[in-house]
């Protein structure tokens, strides 16, 4: 099992690398200036770089099963794998969000699902959390927000900012809610990562060598149990909050 609070080990700042320390930060590797700028490749760019490359070669294989599978003949394993995973998304976007608009958010379901997961339980293999980093959290919290008023304005029209005022009394509240949407979202999720890889990192910080095996129970509920709940409750909220803004 891999601690994701271990990998590539440095410390971030004018002092660069530090090696063989347990950090639970996001860590610096490669300083360069970019427009005049200090910019660092940090962990978080290496460990969301791996998973993304993983969802892409992921993609274009079952994209090459998919164009080559015979109608005619039954289908292989991995095509089975695929068509349980898209009927899944299917379903859950039509559960939580009417036949009428859920496949059209299947594809946005499906894919930050599969990111959020395998980003979370990256620290299976080694990886730091991309999940972990608030940025990471946040970027994909307030991609969720746009989508929400973007069919807020889509469905209702100005009734989606009218109605931040009914009743006139709770405006500052409504308002306040509306803001802490991805605020609440974001952190949540980052949250819950971050104190599992803090855990893990104290773990094999404190009893070096000899954790090598016996905390795969811990990864179980860190990285396994853990991550599949809050990749589901982060994609759950994201269908209840566009689905709000529906007509119906």
């Amino acid at each position: 099992m891999g601690n994701g609070s271990s990998l590539l080990l440095s410390g971030i700042g004018g002092q660069g690398l530090v090696q063989n320390e347990v950090t639970f930060g996001v860590n610096g590797f490669l300083r360069y200036r970019f427009l005049g700028q200090e910019v660092w490749l940090t962990t978080t760019h290496i460990c969301m770089f791996i998973v993304m490359l993983v969802l892409i070669v992921f993609a274009l294989i079952a994209n090459r099963v998919i164009r080559k599978a015979d109608p005619e003949k039954a289908p292989g394993p991995f095509l089975n794998v695929i068509e349980l995973l898209v009927e899944t998304v299917d379903n859950l976007t039509k559960t939580n969000m009417g036949e009428k608009h859920g496949l059209k958010f299947s594809n946005y379901i499906g894919t930050i699902f599969a990111f959020i997961l395998l980003a979370n339980i990256s620290g299976l293999f080694g990886l730091r959390p991309p999940t972990a980093d608030y940025g990471v959290t946040l970027g994909l919290a307030l991609i969720t927000f746009v989508l929400i008023h973007y069919n807020g304005f889509k469905h209702q029209k100005m009734a989606h900012i009218t109605n931040l005022f009914k009743p006139a009394l709770l405006t500052p509240i409504n308002i306040i809610g509306e803001i802490a949407t991805p605020l609440s979202m974001s952190l949540r999720l980052f949250g819950n990562v971050v104190s599992g890889t803090v855990m893990m990192g104290l773990i094999y910080g404190l009893l070096g060598k000899i954790a090598l095996i016996w905390p795969s129970v811990l990864h179980a509920y860190f990285d396994l149990f853990s991550g599949a709940i809050q990749t589901y409750v982060f994609s759950l909220l994201t269908m209840v909050f566009i689905s709000n803004n529906f007509e119906e």
